[in-house]
């Protein structure tokens, strides 16, 4: 897996990164103890195999350098943005929600009146086709109240596309989905990334991975004051450790903080 066993997303036969082996050898290893438990095999062939410790350094030193954005890029590619049709569907990434999410984002999930959305639905490309299916986990299917921005981005969205539908009469594909062009069909997550690296260039911004801004989001929260817990049930995680761990990525300006708090100690 590690060499040759990409099948799609990419050049097939070439390898796969780390996380990915990590997720499928876990998997793996569950589904073996089960089978020890039921008695159809022996042992858990897969209990004691591990990843190169060369290949997980390498990992963790390319992850090192994936820096999302900082609150001042944050604020740059937004008021760069603020009047184009992707505002809202950015935003939502920018509350943490993966592209999947935000592609599968109904509004029958959202509640403008009430300013909450609810996550339900992902919507991703497999082998080529659409497919569309819940959280991976009970925590991830969560309501969330609507930050003040993106419930204003939202109505305007919502009204933008109902002249857009009356403008196409019977052509506009009333599929329901928040993000989609401007006959009503739905975005798959490979257009809607390819739109964001375009947005970044015209905002020159650097260019982080769409998914990244989740990570900034969460780093934003948990450096913010917001508990862990809090931050946690928001990322939909049922383990505070593993968003601490994989999401949290505090930079040279939290450091700052952390200085300015000791200059009372010290003082």
């Amino acid at each position: 897996m590690l060499t040759s066993g990409r099948k799609r997303g990419g050049k097939v036969g070439s390898g796969l990164d780390v996380r990915s082996v990590q997720l499928t050898l876990g998997r793996f290893r569950a589904a073996l103890n089960v089978a020890v438990r039921r008695k159809l095999v022996v042992r858990n062939v897969a209990q004691y195999t591990q990843i190169p410790r060369e290949a997980r350094r390498k990992a963790a030193a390319a992850a090192a350098e994936r820096v999302p954005w900082s609150e001042t890029e944050v604020r740059q590619f937004l008021a760069a943005i603020r009047d184009h049709r992707l505002h809202a569907p950015v935003l939502l990434s920018l509350i943490g929600m993966r592209p999947a999410q935000v592609c599968g984002l109904r509004w029958s999930a959202v509640d403008l009146e009430a300013e909450t959305l609810s996550v339900e639905l992902t919507r991703t490309l497999v082998d080529g086709e659409v497919e569309e299916k819940g959280p991976k986990s009970e925590k991830g299917k969560r309501r969330l109240p609507l930050p003040k921005p993106l419930h204003a981005a939202l109505k305007a969205l919502k009204a933008r596309q109902a002249r857009e539908a009356m403008k196409a009469g019977d052509a506009y594909d009333r599929s329901g989905f928040v993000l989609v062009d401007e006959l009503g069909a739905a975005w798959k997550t490979d257009k809607f990334r390819r739109a964001i690296y375009k947005l970044m260039a015209q905002a020159k911004v650097r260019k982080v991975r769409p998914y990244d801004a989740r990570h900034a989001c969460l780093t934003y929260l948990a450096t913010s004051g917001v508990p862990d817990v809090i931050v946690s049930a928001w990322a939909g995680h049922a383990d505070l450790s593993f968003t601490k761990r994989v999401y949290i990525h505090p930079n040279a300006e939290h450091l700052k903080e952390a200085a300015n708090q000791l200059d009372e100690l010290l003082g």
